[in-house]
């Protein structure tokens, strides 16, 4: 049997599927969350290598060093009871490992949660990101427009996206500038990223949300403040106003191109939640607990699954449930309590 037929299957494998790395987006960072989310990914890739070749370098010494020879047949190792100072060893390193991790994976989430540390003295640019089957909506309050299935958004400015769902919950994701968030249909979840690079990044739903999910893709392309500028501009001069009609039948379609519209959605169908700073009446016809009455009743378009009306308990009645329960006087008196 030739051994080395393995050993030469798993190298050709490597080198046809190594090259395939090169297009990890995740590990070509174009902002500064995604940049930080890089970096402690590659760190904790280096940290498992080290471990890694710290177990095979033992691994191979323990096997040279006490493989049985000729010269040291009837050997018999003396018997030993433990070495403190190498448990100690063994027991230590690992636990410094996991905490070293922890720290790290602590400062990131905390660091990509809030404004990027570059943008701390700028007031975000604040967009409306919702989902549907299978698309996207983005709406900007502070600029009256809306896109479908794209959006704009300056370089070097930081970008906060306020996430929800007018169906199943979706998952908000620019690997290229940062993490994934979810969004969903009763709340608000804010995702803040930033670009320090004009181009075009590919964005998706990470969550698998149904037979369309993978059609969810929209670009995400980062410009100039003047060509920024002069998109508005352009928008504002050609592009329709969204009508509550219009925006009934978006969600009603299942995939639709990229679309533009003069005005947003947010003024006949507000998101849930508090949002009087960008809401007309400041707010006032929300309900704070459940979202307010407009977006419920736009969801109900897509609706969530309903679950299934049989279940495991639906079958024929178990003779013993179906004979009456013995009658005793405390039975009787803890039912005439209630």
């Amino acid at each position: 049997m030739n051994k080395k037929g393995p050993l030469y299957a798993l190298f050709l494998s490597l080198v046809l599927l190594l090259p395939g790395c090169s297009s990890l987006t995740v590990l070509n960072p174009k902002g500064p969350a995604a940049r930080t989310l890089s970096d402690t990914i590659i760190l904790s890739i280096l940290v498992m290598l080290g471990v890694l070749a710290v177990v095979y370098i033992l691994y191979i010494w323990v096997l040279v060093k006490y493989r049985a020879k000729k010269s040291n047949e009837g050997y018999v190792p003396p018997h030993e009871e433990g070495n403190v100072w190498l448990e100690a060893t063994w027991i230590a390193i690992p636990i410094l490992i996991v905490a070293f991790l922890s720290v790290v994976t602590v400062k990131t989430t905390s660091a990509v949660e809030n404004v990027a540390a570059d943008y701390k003295d700028q007031k975000p640019l604040v967009i409306y990101a919702s989902s549907s089957n299978w698309k996207w909506h983005f709406s900007y309050p502070e600029e009256g427009i809306e896109t479908v299935n794209y959006v704009n958004i300056p370089v070097h400015r930081a970008v906060e996206f306020r996430l929800y769902s007018f169906g199943t919950i979706t998952s908000f994701w620019v690997p290229q500038l940062g993490g994934q968030k979810y969004a969903m249909s009763d709340m608000i979840t804010t995702l803040h990223l930033s670009a320090d690079t004009v181009g075009s990044f590919i964005g998706k739903n990470a969550n698998f949300s149904g037979k369309g999910f993978a059609h969810m893709e929209f670009e995400a392309l980062s410009m100039t403040d003047k060509d920024y500028q002069d998109w508005i501009k352009e928008v504002k001069e050609t592009a329709s106003p969204l009508t509550e009609d219009e925006f009934k039948g978006l969600l009603a379609m299942e995939h639709v191109g990229r679309k533009t519209y003069t005005s947003t959605h947010l003024s006949f169908s507000p998101p849930p939640g508090d949002h009087g700073d960008h809401m007309s009446n400041d707010g006032k016809d929300m309900d704070i607990d459940n979202g307010n009455t407009d977006h419920q009743e736009h969801k109900d378009i897509h609706p969530s699954p309903e679950p299934s009306s049989e279940t495991e308990f639906d079958g024929e009645p178990h003779p013993e449930v179906e004979q009456p329960l013995p009658s005793s006087p405390v039975e009787e008196h803890t039912h005439h309590s209630d």
